[in-house]
């Protein structure tokens, strides 16, 4: 067995099976450059090794991976290098095609917290294992953001307009919420994971059949709990179908007034404190990547990102940073600070081509990617 200690990606050879452990747990595994640079190497190489079968991915400590490193691509940006932080995102991005394209199984082992750039390194693998400690969000909208690394490609196949709801509120979500919506493929208790890995350490075929037995082996149907917001499947399709992100809002403020409940009023502030600028071009995000592949929704987030970076339209990516992980104040102010103020001529420049970078580069791959949603 080779192991790399001391590394923010630790490696476990076990005859065919690589295991890779994101190894920053005081940061939660907050992706940094050198681990999204070392992954991409290893998932390349154990493409291109015969005698690699099958690679697992899990996290150190409490979480799997609380997203990308964001606080350093915030430092460049304010040091006028958002050009550096243009690397950053495009390199997680080819990954997260890579693996979504990889020609051999993936198991993630979601034991804890995924968030955002955690979703990106999991979702569009094969199989996604969440359990009864798994916390799930795409929290971007809050920081300046929008879902990224392929998120408008895994969650506007949600079920209904689930996609929309997740990724415009940041709402969390359980294993067993995960499950029933199809971002987790199993739900394996946390107390079994030691044998579920000893187990699927024995493979040694690249048949994600065989994987997919020894998970159904171990995976339980977890309970909904009877708040979980899956449940409201029918008020979130009728609201968060809007073509607009007012239109969403005045739906779910429809609802409130015939007699809504605790959870409309938390969606309806959780839509309120999120960056309008964020709020729009992520519902035009989801929206288009309903009729893309999952290398144009990656090509079409570069795009965006870039243009969040440049702050030439809006400035609130780094002022969500700002508020929310650095000072902590939790009060944004927000330019524009009113949906109305976000005109649709500044939606459409976050989807045009930011002339100082080039478009992202995606490698050519043998392994189109139709199996990575296939459970959805």
């Amino acid at each position: 067995m080779a192991s790399h200690s001391h590394s923010q990606v630790l490696v476990e050879e076990k005859s065919n099976v690589r295991i890779l452990t994101l190894n920053r747990p005081k940061q939660l595994n907050a992706l940094s450059f050198q681990m999204i640079s070392r992954l991409l190497q290893l998932f390349l190489a154990y493409e291109e090794d015969p005698s690699v079968k099958l690679v697992i991915l899990k996290g150190q400590g409490r979480a799997f991976c609380a997203g990308g490193d964001v606080s350093a691509v915030v430092r460049d940006i304010e040091q006028g290098n958002w050009r550096l932080g243009a690397k950053f995102f495009s390199d997680e991005y080819i990954l997260n095609y890579v693996m979504a394209t990889f020609t051999k199984p993936q198991v993630s082992i979601l034991n804890g917290i995924v968030m955002g750039g955690g979703a990106g390194v999991s979702v569009h693998g094969r199989f996604r294992v969440a359990t009864e400690n798994t916390v799930f969000a795409m929290p971007e909208t809050v920081l300046g953001l929008f879902p990224d690394v392929g998120a408008s490609y895994f969650l506007s196949r949600l079920p209904g307009f689930f996609g929309e709801y997740i990724g415009l509120t940041g709402a969390r979500l359980d294993g067993a919420e995960m499950l029933a919506c199809g971002l987790a493929t199993h739900f394996v208790p946390s107390t079994r994971l030691a044998a579920l890995e000893a187990e699927l350490c024995r493979v040694d075929s690249t048949d994600p059949i065989l994987v997919s037995t020894i998970l159904d082996a171990y995976t339980q149907n977890p309970h909904l709990k009877q708040q979980s917001a899956y449940h409201r499947l029918d008020v979130i399709d009728r609201c968060f179908s809007g073509r607009t992100v007012e239109e969403i809002i005045a739906a779910l403020e429809r609802e409130a007034t015939h007699g809504g409940d605790d959870w409309i009023s938390a969606t309806i502030r959780a839509l309120k404190k999120a960056s309008p600028a964020s709020l729009k071009i992520s519902l035009r995000s989801i929206r288009e990547g309903r009729l893309q592949g999952v290398g144009q929704c990656l090509s079409r987030e570069y795009r965006m990102v870039c243009h969040v970076l440049k702050g030439d339209i809006s400035k609130d990516f780094v002022e969500g940073c700002r508020a929310i992980l650095i000072d902590k104040d939790k009060n944004p102010k927000w330019v524009p600070w009113r949906l109305e103020e976000m005109k649709d001529r500044m939606v459409e420049q976050y989807f045009k081509r930011v002339e100082e970078v080039e478009d992202l580069k995606l490698p050519p791959r043998k392994n189109l990617p139709a199996l990575a949603m296939a459970k959805l």
